[in-house]
């Protein structure tokens, strides 16, 4: 039997978008997470973790305790070195974080999660990104557009920071938040429609 919509754990306005994209019908449900990393936890092992807790929280959720509809959960992290790039603090961790991944390649890595049922299935999406080399002035000039205050690792490949990226080897969606990919062959699965007009 075809599930009509799915819930979408996230307020991301770019997992909306992206789900908006491939023509899925869903609702926003908001899910509260401590996102803090395990102590000696890799950087795919908290991806995966988060966007499992994600997906699972808004499943048990008491409200939908009677349809049990399915949820996806997302998490994203931005990796250099093995270490995990937040979101900045402040102005001065935002120009930090550019210097420190100016010139260089990067890890994007995404995991999808669905809760359907009693089952919950993770994707995990794995990018390399290289930025060009990042002057600093520039870089300040960026932090004050407002873009990069609540993007993993300082920046956005969808929007201003675009002339950032050198090159993209792997998935852009997932970089953005939400690979359609592994996305898709989760909904798929669980009988989620798409394709659907707005």
């Amino acid at each position: 039997m075809p599930t009509p919509f799915v819930y979408l754990a996230s307020e991301s306005p770019r997992r909306r978008e992206l789900l908006r994209q491939i023509g899925v019908p869903f609702e926003v449900l908001r899910v509260v997470v401590d996102e803090t990393p395990h102590e000696r936890e890799s950087a795919v092992e908290y991806v995966r973790r988060l966007a499992c807790e994600k997906a699972c929280a808004g499943h048990r959720d008491a409200a939908l305790a009677a349809t049990r509809p399915p949820v996806l959960g997302a998490d994203t992290a931005v990796v250099l070195d093995g270490q995990i790039l937040g979101k900045p603090r402040d102005r001065t961790h935002a120009l930090d974080m550019l210097a420190a991944l100016s010139g260089r390649t990067h890890q994007v890595l995404t995991a999808v999660a669905l809760a359907a049922g009693d089952a919950t299935e993770v994707r995990l999406s794995a990018s390399d990104v290289t930025l060009r080399g990042l002057d600093p002035a520039e870089c300040s000039v960026y932090w004050d557009t407002g873009e990069a205050r609540d993007k993993a690792g300082a920046y956005a490949i969808q929007g201003l920071a675009a002339v950032f990226v050198a090159g993209l080897k792997g998935s852009y969606s997932g970089v953005m938040g939400l690979p359609i990919f592994e996305t898709a062959e989760l909904l798929d699965a669980a009988g989620v429609p798409r394709w659907r007009a707005a």
